[in-house]
């Protein structure tokens, strides 16, 4: 290449959730992949990069073979160059040693099979690094990779230095690599054609340097607005023809590139994501912190200076900030761990291993209950190979914050205690039908949901297309309905089942709802002792009740396992003789919770008395829970739902249901009952 040339290095990644619905898929395809592989056909001349996520590219290949031929006359003519990364796009740094290298040669394989390349770049999942991925990533056959140019800044780099690659390494292996810029990333698509032009012109400032994005092909069709403006109104073409048409820029696969330049120097990254991710890992007091110091700073100092300096937290942050995160990712090392040496159980680890269910930003991720579904259908997998007709009782630090946990693999079922979170139940696995019901998400305070609480947040979003171009999802604005508003809602104990509260004439279906009762003791979200053995498990905590003045309180709790399910009792002592109300609550998760029927109805919120049972049937499982008590109670039912962000705008999303067994209770109290699963 011509020192006088900027050298663009241009590439899109593709990827869907794992088993994602078949209607996302083809939403995918039709407004965005199709459309984009068959414009690129008319250019072979236009070099470009490629990455699609090993489940998504054979789901393409089987299902839509237009897109998949398109792609492969592109790569046979030279057009693509495609790289490598974990099949089922783990976040690379988040699973373990052996499954990264095994991940990414599957991959691989899977493209030398299908276009005949074998494969020297990865791109980077979410772009998480840690420098000790370099010595897997050489070992599995990778000489560069994709980073954000953010990720050099945040180590002392400045933007004019960042026009090619760097060398970094880790324990003496090396790998190059490629700084992605934040100014074509938001450019393109999103900006007029000449625009982006410019924008690709200007990242020339030394003889060589080169023009690097590689970004969502999503943004090509599938973001809101994008379908119009790169196919209906030829944003694509016009690029495309602009670029080859263009005297100074040449097209160049980053391979090539790397044959032909030489690095730029030595780079030592830190732990990092692209700047958005990082304030998405933040909790939410911190997250509107953060931002509040970039306003006052000003946007032009903040990119300028402060940006270098004020960061957000880490990709592995989403582990402290959503427990239902932490145990989902501690129990696929643990099945990780377990390694049978099969290659079922390896496909079926693999894909729980996939990235969107452990976090959670301006996409649903962690938020979707089907996401969830899908991996725990896959951890549920995975343990029925383990255990097959076993009957075990473990106990472990599983979640690894020092406190252990109990599970039960049963005939039927795995059930799972925790007793750092009040001897509660957080996995109940129906090994049948391959769905936990415990799956629910606790309702917590996000940063994005200032939004709903602004009155300027109810701006209709600007229409898409204008002459200044486009909005991104980072920009955009959107219509908030008033129910979502009054869905906000945020509990101060996890969403557990088995879970202990004392309270008063507070307690009610809308208190509940809003998680507003009064709680008078510490039994609801604080650690119990622990003691298990080849029946069952026992807690106990001495704690208290706090009213007027604080009481000395005591309870243990006795889980007996049964073939589907478990036997208990609850015993709870206090020198305290008002009459409050105890409540044992449940929050179970059901795919639709609208086709669930509560003791024969159709479920609705409400209250139900004089009970002694509670059954709910489930027709996507066929299966029944069904709950007994030797007292009397009220049964509170609610719908638990979220509020969370999408690249729609927001979403009230049901997570489950949330139940509450009410009794008396004063001075002493013991009951006992059953939780059973049984065939509906």
């Amino acid at each position: 290449m011509k020192d006088e040339k900027t050298a663009l290095l241009f590439g899109v990644h593709m990827h869907q959730p794992v088993d994602n619905f078949d209607e996302a898929i083809e939403r995918a395809v039709e407004s965005c992949y199709a459309p984009f592989f068959r414009t690129m056909r008319k250019y072979p001349a236009f070099k470009f990069s490629v990455h699609c996520s090993g489940w998504l590219l054979e789901k393409i290949r089987r299902c839509y073979p237009d897109v998949f031929e398109d792609m492969k006359r592109l790569s046979e003519c030279g057009s693509i160059e495609f790289l490598t990364a974990g099949y089922f796009e783990p976040i690379l740094s988040a699973i373990p040693s052996r499954d990264r290298i095994g991940q990414i040669e599957k991959l691989s394989r899977t493209i030398e099979k299908n276009f005949a390349q074998t494969p020297t770049g990865l791109w980077l999942t979410e772009r998480v690094w840690e420098s000790g991925l370099i010595p897997d990533l050489t070992r599995a056959g990778v000489r560069y990779a994709l980073v954000d140019d953010y990720h050099f800044i945040a180590a002392g780099f400045e933007k004019e230095q960042l026009g090619g690659y760097y060398h970094s390494e880790d324990s003496g292996e090396k790998i190059a690599l490629f700084p992605i810029s934040q100014a074509l990333r938001y450019a393109l698509p999103f900006k007029p054609v000449e625009t982006a032009i410019g924008a690709i012109k200007a990242c020339r400032r030394d003889p060589g340097d080169a023009a690097i994005i590689f970004d969502d092909a999503e943004k090509f069709g599938m973001w809101p607005g994008t379908h119009h403006w790169v196919y209906e109104k030829g944003w694509l073409e016009a690029f495309v023809e602009a670029v080859l048409n263009d005297e100074v820029i040449e097209t160049m696969h980053y391979k090539t590139y790397l044959s032909q330049n030489r690095a730029k120097g030595i780079a030592y990254l830190p732990n990092v994501s692209y700047y958005e991710m990082g304030e998405w890992s933040l909790k939410a007091d911190d997250a509107l912190a953060l931002e509040r110091f970039k306003t006052e700073m000003g946007e032009a100092r903040f990119e300028r200076e402060g940006k270098k300096f004020l960061k957000g937290g880490i990709w592995k942050n989403f582990f402290v900030k959503y427990e239902e995160s932490n145990r989902l990712h501690k129990r696929m090392i643990e099945c990780s761990k377990a390694d049978l040496g099969k290659p079922e159980y390896l496909e079926k680890l693999y894909a729980l291993q996939t990235n969107d269910v452990f976090w959670h930003g301006v996409f649903g991720g962690l938020y979707l209950p089907n996401l969830r579904d899908n991996a725990y259908r896959y951890l549920i997998a995975c343990e029925n190979m383990r255990y097959g007709k076993r009957r075990v009782v473990e106990t472990a630090d599983i979640n690894m914050n020092g406190y252990e946990e109990v599970k039960y693999v049963g005939e039927n079922v795995i059930m799972r205690f925790d007793s750092r979170f009040g001897g509660q139940m957080v996995e109940f696995d129906d090994r049948k039908s391959h769905f936990n019901f415990q799956n629910v998400l606790t309702r917590r305070k996000e940063a994005y949901h200032e939004k709903l609480l602004q009155e300027q947040a109810s701006r209709k979003a600007e229409e898409s297309g204008s002459e200044e171009g486009i909005s991104t999802i980072h920009t955009a604005s959107h219509v908030i309905d008033e129910e979502v508003r009054t869905a906000l809602v945020y509990d101060w104990y996890l969403k557990n089942s088995f879970v202990d509260h004392i309270s008063d004439h507070s307690l009610d279906l809308e208190s509940f709802r809003q998680c507003s009762f009064r709680e008078f003791s510490d039994f609801a979200n604080q650690p119990f002792d622990m003691k298990a053995d080849k029946k069952g498990v026992t807690f106990v905590r001495s704690g208290g009740i706090y009213d007027e003045t604080a009481c000395p309180a005591r309870l243990q709790k006795r889980f007996d396992f049964l073939p589907d399910g478990t036997e208990f009792s609850i015993d709870l002592k206090s020198d305290n003789s008002h009459i409050y109300e105890y409540g044992m609550e449940f929050n179970f998760h059901f795919a639709n919770l609208s086709d669930v029927f509560l003791n024969g109805e159709r479920f609705g919120p409400g209250a139900h008395h004089e009970l002694k049972s509670f059954s709910l049937e489930d027709p996507y499982t066929r299966r029944c829970l069904i709950f007994e008590l030797d007292h009397f109670f009220t049964l509170l039912a609610t719908p638990l739902q979220t509020v969370s962000q999408s690249e729609q705008g927001f979403d009230l999303m049901t997570q489950g249901v949330s139940l509450m067994a009410v009794l008396p209770f004063s001075g002493k109290m013991r009951v006992s009952g059953s939780l059973k699963v049984r065939n509906v």
